[in-house]
């Protein structure tokens, strides 16, 4: 009986894995197209975040503290909008930590 319902969590995993897998691929070629006008976006805000991060900032007052915050954020929803990424299904999470638990 357990070999039975091991080999369907195993066959179970291995059909949601592929749709994972090919959803994964997809991203990676999305990243490899970005434009010309994208990559200097994206170039712009590495050298904007290389820039804040040289400054020395304890000289700013607090309210120029916050805005220099505000702006890393804004550029890192930027960055991370042009990049794109993985991302994982909830129900391959669920698989994964079923996996893990059977494992150990």
């Amino acid at each position: 009986m357990k070999r039975l319902i091991y080999s369907l969590v195993l066959v179970f995993t291995l059909a949601i894995s592929a749709n994972t897998v090919s959803a994964a691929g997809k991203t990676d070629k999305i990243k490899t197209e970005m434009t010309a006008e994208q990559q200097i976006q994206l170039k712009r805000i590495t050298d904007r975040v290389q820039e804040i991060k040289s400054m020395d900032k304890s000289n700013l007052s607090k309210s120029e503290k916050k805005e220099l915050r505000q702006e890393l954020r804004g550029l890192k929803k930027q960055a991370n909008a042009l990049g794109g990424g993985v991302y994982l299904s909830v129900g391959a999470i669920i698989i994964i930590i079923l996996l893990l638990i059977l494992i150990l």
